[in-house]
């Protein structure tokens, strides 16, 4: 995958790890439990666009089918590009369990120093609406049920 100067910048381990971390926390807040690899994965690859930060629900009440059914561009986003991203969000995930920032367990992922509260020192807006819609992803996507209900719902396979 080639990627710009801006892209290699943005789409460093560091801050995919930051981002796997900020959904492990969204998770683990609102589930009290690891949170399933896939959910981290989807949900760093998910706020790393913008198309679909810009149109994310303002609550978690809100119900995945119906969110999709009403912005198709996000399934053509997710299509589009889950692939290539998920190249750039793995190697996050590898680095987080590496700097011991998450911990694998058998049911999943977890915060091996608890939660993530500070921020990037000198953090953009951008870097912090990706944080934030990383977070409310590890809640808000197992809302919807089964895991695997929700990645076909999204178009992307496991």
């Amino acid at each position: 995958m080639s990627l710009s100067r801006e892209e290699r910048a943005l789409y460093n381990p560091a801050f995919t790890a930051l981002l796997c971390t900020r959904a492990v926390q969204g998770h683990e807040q609102q589930y009290n439990t690891p949170c399933p690899l896939p959910v981290a994965v989807v949900a760093g690859i998910m706020a790393l666009q913008p198309a679909i930060r810009a149109v994310l629900p303002s609550t978690l009440n809100s119900g995945l089918m119906k969110w999709l059914d009403t912005n198709d561009a996000v399934r053509v986003a997710m299509t589009r590009n889950a692939a290539s991203l998920a190249a750039v969000v793995r190697p996050g995930v590898l680095f987080a369990l590496q700097t011991r920032t998450l911990r694998a367990t058998e049911e999943g992922l977890t915060l091996a120093l608890g939660p993530t509260t500070k921020g990037i020192k000198g953090a953009t807006d951008q870097t912090i609406a990706i944080q934030q819609a990383a977070q409310f992803l590890g809640r808000w996507l197992p809302s919807t049920g089964s895991l695997s209900t929700v990645l076909t719902l999204l178009g992307v396979k496991p």
